[in-house]
């Protein structure tokens, strides 16, 4: 089995992982890396090596966040857009340190696209545009639906309904927005497979 992680990578993963211990951030970002890896296959012009840093740090900030305030910082009426701000603050301050600790170059590039990842919604760079592509897109995976279906007790018609109106609007690369739409109507197909399966349909 190939290994998820470059090389490289695995030192950042281990420094980012105390900090992403909440709000199943640790899964997250690992899925999402796989998303971002998959996004960087399709557009070979994207840099991995700002793309994929910036991914596994880019939700260290929430660790700073008081737990029980995290839920009401996201999902589809959030009440404290306040807190998403914040946790991209502390996204960069944590980051710089773990980036200049081990010497990675290209650090201002990496953390330009970690600030704002959540709360800007153009993208400035193509980097940019496939570090938010793969952070938004893990919504739509089998792994980001359990996960936040778990938070809020969703159904499955209440979660295609987010996806569909929230999220893939906000996807930027045509790569990105093909894996979503992709995904979300294997979500639509599901909810009709009793329909079809029924004896005698």
């Amino acid at each position: 089995m190939t290994a998820l992680l470059r090389p490289q990578d695995e030192v950042l993963w281990h420094e980012a992982r105390p900090f992403l211990d909440v709000r199943n951030n640790d899964e997250h970002t690992l899925v999402a890396y796989g998303v971002a890896r998959a996004l960087l296959a399709a557009l070979p012009e994207a840099e991995a090596d700002v793309v994929l840093p910036a991914i596994l740090l880019h939700d260290v900030g929430w660790k700073r966040i008081p737990p029980d305030l995290l839920l009401a910082a996201i999902g589809r009426n959030p009440t404290r857009r306040d807190l998403v701000f914040e946790h991209e603050r502390h996204s960069v301050v944590i980051a710089r340190e773990i980036l200049t600790r081990h010497g990675l170059g290209r650090v201002d590039e990496i953390l330009a696209i970690i600030d704002g990842h959540d709360t800007t919604t153009e993208a400035r760079s193509l980097n940019d545009a496939v570090m938010k592509d793969a952070d938004k897109g893990w919504r739509t995976t089998p792994h980001g639906m359990r996960i936040i279906r778990g938070w809020y007790d969703w159904s499955l018609a209440d979660y295609i309904d987010m996806v569909t109106v929230v999220s893939n609007p906000r996807l930027l690369t045509a790569p990105g927005k093909a894996m979503a739409e992709g995904f979300t109507a294997s979500l639509r197909a599901e909810r009709q497979l009793t329909r079809y399966m029924e004896t005698g349909a």
